[in-house]
């Protein structure tokens, strides 16, 4: 029952803006690579100390907040300090693959919520847009999607107007992409609501475009073309592209991989009663 009052809240959220699909994987994501999937994500700021969700990494740009404190009034309301925090995310991140085109999969539960929240954690275990294959992949790799979704002019504008000493603007950026991205993230642009998609071809919807993107030089993150630097990557980027169902699948796994990092789970953490503050 728990899964389905999680999914009626997604899907609400969803129909109003779909949006919001990317932005939960997303919280997904950022959950997991700190601390574990602990939902240490969720927790506010306190007069001593600056949390995760108000990093540089994750505000303004990390949403769906709202979602997860909906789902978790109602859980409280029928099963009282049962669901944890850290289970609502995952969760909602599958509801949000599934409603976004991806395949839908089984989401272990379990999980149980940290008490520890710290912005300085966001500095070193996430992957900023400028990483290189290399950094990439010893990241991912010891930690154990950008197929939807969307990205403030900041994180790509040195890739249009101050890449190199010797080229202001990225050569491996495809010139008619990087022209439309000029024109949607003027030079000196200080607006800090401006977004574009990060897979252009198709930004709602989980499906092999961001692949076909990068094929074409239309990757929007260094971190994203970097990808064709590399030959075993380079030929996972192609194969993906090739077969739609296959990258589903693949995905779906590396959710559920995800979703299983460093987990507290028995006596460990807590069951939060609002996933915005640790229990009293």
């Amino acid at each position: 029952m728990a899964e389905f009052i999680v999914k009626d809240e997604v899907r609400k959220a969803f129909n109003k803006n779909p949006g919001i699909a990317a932005g939960l994987v997303r919280m997904h994501f950022h959950d997991c690579f700190i601390r574990g999937c602990d939902a240490s994500v969720l927790l506010d700021s306190t007069p001593s100390n600056t949390a995760e969700k108000d990093s540089p990494a994750n505000k303004p740009s990390l949403r769906g907040f709202e979602v997860i404190d909906n789902a978790k009034a109602k859980l409280e309301a029928v099963c009282k300090g049962i669901v944890s925090c850290a289970d609502i995310v995952a969760f909602a991140a599958r509801d949000s693959v599934e409603l976004a085109g991806g395949l839908g999969y089984d989401v272990p539960a379990g999980r149980r919520d940290g008490r520890i929240s710290l912005a300085s954690d966001t500095r070193t275990d996430l992957p900023p847009p400028t990483f290189n294959v290399k950094q990439l992949t010893q990241l991912f790799a010891k930690k154990g999607a950008h197929t939807i979704g969307r990205s403030h002019c900041s994180a790509f504008s040195n890739r249009l107007y101050n890449f190199s000493s010797t080229s202001r603007q990225d050569p491996s950026l495809d010139p008619s992409y990087a022209a439309l991205l000029k024109r949607q993230c003027p030079q000196g642009n200080t607006n800090p609501n401006l977004v574009v998609p990060m897979d252009p071809s198709s930004p709602g919807i989980a499906d092999v475009g961001y692949y076909i993107d990068i094929l074409a030089n239309r990757g929007l993150f260094t971190s994203d073309q970097a990808l064709l630097t590399n030959t075993n990557t380079a030929s996972q980027v192609n194969e993906n592209a090739r077969d739609p169902y296959l990258w589903a699948s693949k995905f779906a796994d590396a959710m559920v991989k995800m979703g299983q990092i460093s987990v507290l789970t028995g006596n460990a953490g807590e069951i939060r009663t609002n996933c915005r503050v640790v229990n009293s």
